[in-house]
């Protein structure tokens, strides 16, 4: 369901949100705007894509900031259709960056989270993943609350709208079936950014590491790592090297990349179609009768 804006530009947003006169607005990619306020700050203005979309964002973010690991952008006002958040200056990804920023995420994901699922506090039970609707239902054991609430609920809209084939879909059913002995050993809940893929990593100019546009929820911290590598990153190995340093990772953890790529596959074959789910079908060719 869309929110409806009622006409409201990005300029009069950011004064009514931060009480602030505006000196300058120019609209950037992906429906964001960049607002310069009288006294010489500059903003960020996005609105939501769907209810309780700002909601969601606002909770993520400052459960993910609450942490005190990864810095994110401060959030400097919202209503229900609009946020507003502090302009970050981006700078070159750099290997030292890269580093710091594997031990930050080490450190963000052992703040933990109370249940795999849980939403961030004040956060809505439904909320979003990018543009798809991503609901948060606790639960206590990995395998089953992934397959559930994760890999699941995609697969079967994917089936729905003809992306999938009903017998293309078995072999990932086959996967979930599986879960249990191919996910490795038991991790307690992680605090996730949800959506780490590397367009929601902000290189700053000042050498470190934001993270923007979270779908926070406590899950597995492997999840994280494997976003970032399915649509590649900056320095991702001095990333993992850095993690690795802060918080070893179970044995096994790259060859189980995959069982965590399938949720972001599934989404995003949701959203925009076919290759995608044949990225997922293959992926799951891979664990189906490992």
């Amino acid at each position: 369901m869309a929110v409806v804006d009622c006409g409201e530009g990005p300029d009069a947003v950011a004064a009514r949100l931060t009480g602030r006169p505006v000196s300058a607005a120019r609209a950037r990619s992906g429906g964001l705007a960049e607002v310069t306020l009288a006294d010489g700050r500059a903003v960020v203005v996005k609105h939501g894509d769907g209810v309780g979309a700002v909601r969601a964002e606002v909770a993520g973010l400052r459960w993910l900031a609450a942490a005190g690991a990864v810095p994110v952008p401060e959030v400097l006002g919202h209503d229900e259709r609009w946020l507003v958040t502090e302009l970050v200056p981006t700078g070159r990804p750099s290997a030292g960056a890269a580093t710091r920023f594997g031990h930050a995420l080490a450190a963000l994901h052992a703040s933990g989270a109370p249940a795999f699922g849980a939403a961030p506090p004040d956060g809505p039970r439904d909320a979003w993943i990018g543009r798809a609707p991503m609901r948060n239902e606790p639960g206590t054991d990995w395998p089953r609350w992934y397959a559930e609430h994760r890999v699941l609920p995609y697969l079967r809209t994917a089936v729905d709208r003809g992306i999938l084939r009903p017998g293309e879909a078995a072999v990932v059913e086959r996967v979930c079936e599986r879960l249990p002995e191919l996910s490795g050993p038991p991790e307690p809940p992680a605090r996730l950014h949800g959506d780490l893929w590397s367009g929601n990593v902000l290189w700053g100019a000042d050498g470190g590491v934001r993270l923007i546009d979270p779908a926070a929820h406590g899950g597995h911290r492997e999840s994280d790592l494997a976003m970032l590598r399915l649509f590649g990153c900056p320095y991702l190995d001095r990333i993992v090297a850095g993690y690795q340093e802060a918080a070893a990772l179970s044995d096994g953890w790259a060859e189980r990349i995959g069982l965590h790529q399938l949720f972001p596959l599934l989404v995003h074959a949701v959203l925009f179609g076919r290759s995608y789910a044949e990225q997922a079908l293959t992926t799951s060719r891979n664990f189906a009768d490992m």
